[in-house]
């Protein structure tokens, strides 16, 4: 098996898909305990336009995943990510797996919580780090936030709602996001499941036992015969997710919606001793986080200003666990908790009633 580091020390690292894939492959660059070796991508074009962008030699650049995984010994490499559609997510982690890799997989997880499943007894068996890119969990407001509700500032978290809501914004309109057998799912699976797996991070990962959901497709339907693409997937849908220790989540996810901001992600919790906050900025991708407390008979409102410690990327923390032996922050077992929700969410919304989820061996 390739060892978990080169002589150097460092984490060698391969890209398989370089859409969302290219900023993989720039983080492990910036980190000092990472190299990166290798890229993947069946589009050639794209490949060598990455290749020449990122400074990876032609011998290093493969159009399939397998021949990249075929050459994983000769090229040293500790482990690879993989940001491919969500419908290769399953077989080429477990390709990766089986060949020794460690692996970093984008999110969703997988297509559902069977795939997931495999996914997790893979890694058990080649002793390998499966990863997830939750990369919401990695910034600085999100870490301020977590330490807070650890440190039992908030009290006990009861309730939430976590949303990413578009005025306008469907990725690919015609491509493989809308398409069902690619994707999963809309919305839910491409934006909601960011939310979703950072409101249940914060509450600090309660287990979830019954979903009520709807989704909707009024205006993607609409544009999609007027451009005459395919478009089989929701393009907005909410959930109220119920959990073990009797908290309750709201989340919703759209891509088209007729509301006044163009874009919206907001996650609010609510606990018995505070409340936290975490929404963007205006219509972009900057963030504030807020922390509502009561102290001394009084109401408070906390602005985070600057966090001072160090955060990491999701790249940098899936290098420096393989590199420390140590598991990753978030392993494979958290993507398949979120996995089992967003299965419930569309289970839900196909039988229009409330539905449990069977608990995860």
């Amino acid at each position: 098996m390739p060892a978990n580091s080169s002589a150097d020390g460092k984490f060698r690292a391969a890209v398989i898909g370089l859409g969302m894939g290219k900023f993989h492959a720039q983080e492990y660059q910036k980190h000092a305990r990472s190299e990166l070796v290798a890229l993947c991508d069946a589009n050639a074009e794209r490949l060598g336009q990455r290749a020449k962008e990122l400074g990876v030699p032609a011998e290093r650049c493969f159009t399939d995943h397998r021949k990249l995984l075929g050459a994983a010994k000769g090229l040293g490499l500790s482990g690879v990510s993989v940001a491919l559609p969500n419908a290769l997510h399953a077989p080429v982690t477990i390709d990766a797996l089986r060949a020794g890799l460690h692996v970093l997989c984008e999110k969703p997880m997988a297509m559902n919580a069977g795939e997931a499943r495999r996914m997790i007894a893979a890694a058990a068996k080649a002793r390998r780090r499966l990863m997830v890119c939750f990369s919401y969990r990695f910034r600085p407001d999100s870490i301020a936030l977590k330490r807070t509700v650890d440190s039992g500032a908030i009290g006990e978290l009861y309730f939430g709602r976590t949303t990413w809501l578009r005025r306008r914004g469907l990725p690919g309109f015609g491509g493989w996001f809308g398409q069902k057998a690619l994707s999963g799912g809309g919305p839910i699976i491409d934006l909601g499941v960011h939310r979703l797996d950072l409101a249940m991070w914060l509450m600090g990962s309660p287990r979830p036992v019954t979903v009520s959901a709807s989704v909707f497709d009024p205006i993607a339907r609409r544009l999609a015969k007027e451009k005459k693409v395919r478009f089989d997937v929701e393009d907005l849908g909410c959930a109220l997710v119920r959990f073990d220790n009797g908290a309750t989540l709201v989340l919703e996810a759209s891509w088209a919606g007729f509301q006044q901001k163009r874009e919206e992600m907001t996650t609010r919790l609510l606990g018995t001793r505070g409340g936290i906050v975490q929404q963007n900025v205006g219509e972009g991708y900057d963030f504030e986080a807020h922390v509502y407390t009561e102290r001394d008979g009084s109401l408070w409102e906390c602005k985070l200003q600057q966090t001072l410690l160090p955060v990491p990327s999701p790249m940098s923390e899936f290098a420096d666990a393989v590199l420390d032996g140590r598991e990753t922050s978030a392993p494979g077992e958290h993507g398949l908790a979120v996995q089992l929700v967003l299965d419930a969410i569309y289970k839900s919304a196909a039988v229009g009633r409330e539905v449990a989820i069977r608990r995860a061996p």
